[in-house]
């Protein structure tokens, strides 16, 4: 991914190389900020609505979905490198997104995939690199280990550069869980508590950029800050730095009964990651090293909108 160079467009003429991102929600619109006065970008939606905010903030809209492969095929040349932000579906153990996309990209393509840190299921709190093996202990997980596979045999069959981003849970002014707080969801008691991992959205988008230039082919990055905090840790700064109230705490036993399926899964997985690999490999300087570093710099910008 280092000699990324300079493509024709239709017309003939040297342009700018373009680039393709699928899934341009929040992280692709911090990404396409980063990236418009380097590359011709594309964002593809399914939502023929979204298109303003996307030419907005400077990029070329494309209406398709990865849901019906039939609207894929102006993709196939369109650009050599591409961001796959798509998730999965909700339910079933392949990821059928990522297939129908792997079915249409064209050969020695560069490609970053944003994946999950939940794809090693609980690790008991253990320190975690990038050679740990997998084992998903739910559908979505799994389904993002698919995913993986999936384009470990294009890149394989078709000269393609692949690079995947396993990330964690991902924070910003909107994405705080200020609502949980508010509701006082129940945390863990410390002897039952998870170690969770954390990395802000504008470091995400700075990694992705990195990835694009610097990854080596093949190669697993954890897009992941320094924190190592238990997840009531988290939720108490949070709550401390917004003025609201602390999450009460249940033994795990009590705790089961009263969150949901989704909210049990993330505190059921305990493990510290290890981000060695985007410092040395990739050149990364985390704008926002830990949680507390970023949080006040989150609460001068104002309340911010209630994120999950």
């Amino acid at each position: 991914m280092k000699n990324i160079k300079q493509n024709h467009d239709h017309d003939g003429k040297l342009g700018k190389p373009r680039l393709l991102i699928l899934g341009c929600g929040d992280v692709g619109l911090r990404l396409v900020g980063l990236l418009k006065h380097r590359f011709r970008l594309f964002a593809v939606t399914s939502q023929a609505a979204r298109c303003a905010e996307l030419r907005a903030a400077g990029a070329i809209p494309l209406v398709a979905d990865l849901d019906q492969p039939a609207t894929l095929g102006r993709l196939t040349r369109l650009a050599q490198i591409v961001v796959h932000l798509a998730p999965p579906h909700s339910a079933g153990e392949k990821d059928q997104r990522t297939r129908n996309l792997a079915a249409i990209l064209p050969e020695r393509a560069t490609l970053v995939y944003i994946s999950t840190t939940g794809v090693y299921g609980d690790c008991g709190g253990a320190l975690v690199d990038e050679t740990r093996a997998v084992s998903p202990h739910n559908g979505r997980a799994r389904r993002r280990v698919d995913a993986e596979q999936v384009l470990r045999a294009w890149a394989r069959r078709r000269g393609g550069r692949l690079a995947i981003l396993r990330v964690p849970g991902i924070y910003a002014a909107n994405r705080l869980p200020l609502a949980r707080l508010q509701k006082a969801t129940p945390a863990l008691i410390a002897a039952d508590d998870v170690y969770t991992n954390h990395i802000h959205a504008d470091d995400l988008a700075r990694i992705i950029v990195a990835a694009v230039f610097k990854a080596s082919p093949l190669r697993i990055y954890h897009a992941s800050d320094n924190s190592q905090l238990k997840m009531a840790e988290y939720f108490d700064l949070v709550a401390r730095a917004f003025g609201l109230p602390l999450s009460p705490r249940l033994p795990r036993a009590e705790l089961e009964q009263v969150v949901s399926p989704m909210l049990l899964s993330f505190m059921s997985e305990s493990r510290r990651l290890q981000n060695q690999r985007i410092k040395q490999e990739l050149g990364v300087r985390l704008r926002y090293p830990d949680v507390p570093t970023a949080l006040p710099e989150l609460v001068a910008a104002g309340k911010p909108e209630v994120g999950q």
